[in-house]
């Protein structure tokens, strides 16, 4: 490795690191704008867990520095009080503890005074969960249950909704995870984040990339009816595989209009194993609860005509390299990676377990559910079709 020497960086540096991480920027690619490693890069973003400090700036209402400048000739005049506050238009209290705290009538200085101000004005205000521990302890219960911040903060909103005081942000919540405010959340609650890293990301970072089989005679995610891609009706599913180690693999389902989660065991990801383990779900439901079912181009769906020959459930492909066009199938399979770790065996999971998983996440408030859970929307969809 060729040595560098260490350098500091300024405001100017640190605040175009921001902007490049903000915009999904891998430390690497930032740290080869200053011919740094990444390390580099990753001393400055981790002080703050990978969430940029707010800017500091000045109150509206604080005195300015040409204010304090006039107090000090004020008072170098021998001026009154009342006098010095009139000709500034302040009131005359905001002048006498301007003098006091700075030195008094004889040492006040401008720009001492000025200096002074922006020192202990940097004081962070006291983070609300340090404040309310029960809304804190409220909290952390939520985070073992893995939830995320954003759907604890929705769930608060919901269901205080009269009460200032048991609602706090989805930010508030990553920040006092990551930035660790002293008394606030146990760094340990960290590990039931969905993705356990020590830094927060950008939103628009990622690191996936697909690899897709081909196969034959697909119809395309294009032809899908329209009633399907508004989610405006429900029964239309979306699917995949999610891998562990050993080549083991379970079956994601995800329905599109309620968000409802079905898990299915498959030992294998022939698609003849693949085919079968869907097949089976399928029947699980009623015939009005699953009219479609979209995947990737995986060739484990590579026998998809007879999936549709067997349950008539009409089957639709995405574009190549386009998993996105299965969005709430991917948001699941990141979820599920809380309860099955990458690297994980899943071999060994039995159905009784992914039912198990599937129900805490079928009773999970979500956002786009207006913090409904998808088992309460997909329960009254069954109750509708009854």
């Amino acid at each position: 490795m060729k040595y560098r020497p260490r350098i500091y960086y300024t405001e100017e540096q640190k605040a175009l690191m921001w902007d490049r991480w903000q915009k999904g920027e891998s430390l690497g690619s930032i740290a080869r704008l200053f011919d740094r490693y990444h390390s580099s890069i990753q001393r400055i973003l981790a002080e703050t867990g990978g969430i940029r400090p707010a800017q500091r700036h000045r109150s509206k209402r604080a005195l300015t520095l040409a204010e304090r400048e006039e107090i000090s000739r004020g008072v170098v005049a021998g001026c009154s009080l009342r006098s010095i506050a009139s000709s500034l238009g302040r009131s005359p209290s905001t002048i006498s503890r301007e003098i006091q705290r700075n030195g008094g009538w004889h040492s006040y200085r401008a720009s001492q005074a000025d200096q002074a101000a922006w020192n202990r004005a940097h004081r962070p205000k006291t983070c609300k969960l340090v404040e309310n521990r029960a809304l804190a302890r409220l909290v952390a219960r939520k985070l073992q249950m893995k939830w995320s911040p954003e759907q604890i903060a929705g769930w608060l909103k919901h269901t205080y909704p009269d009460d200032g005081n048991y609602q706090v942000s989805h930010e508030t919540i990553y920040k006092s995870l990551f930035i660790q405010a002293r008394g606030a959340l146990k760094k340990e609650l960290l590990q039931h984040l969905r993705r356990t890293r020590a830094m927060r990301r950008s939103r628009h970072h990622t690191q996936k990339t697909a690899e897709h089989g081909r196969i034959t005679d697909t119809v395309s995610i294009r032809e899908r009816p329209a009633s399907v891609e508004d989610r405006a009706v429900p029964g239309h599913w979306e699917g995949d595989l999610v891998f562990g180690s050993n080549n083991s693999q379970i079956a994601t389902l995800v329905e599109r209009h309620t968000r409802y989660v079905m898990l299915a065991r498959v030992t294998g990801k022939d698609t003849e194993t693949v085919i079968n383990a869907l097949i089976k779900q399928a029947q699980k439901l009623p015939r009005e609860l699953y009219k479609s079912l979209t995947w990737d181009r995986g060739k484990e769906l590579a026998d998809h005509k007879r999936f549709t020959l067997a349950t008539d459930i009409k089957v639709y492909f995405c574009d190549p390299h386009n998993p996105w066009q299965r969005g709430s199938n991917e948001n699941t399979n990141g979820l599920l990676r809380q309860y099955f770790p990458k690297g994980m065996d899943l071999s060994g999971v039995s159905q009784a377990k992914l039912n198990g998983v599937a129900r805490r996440l079928n009773e999970r408030p979500r956002k786009t559910l207006n913090y409904e859970t998808p088992a309460e929307r997909f329960n009254a969809c069954v109750a509708s079709t009854g």
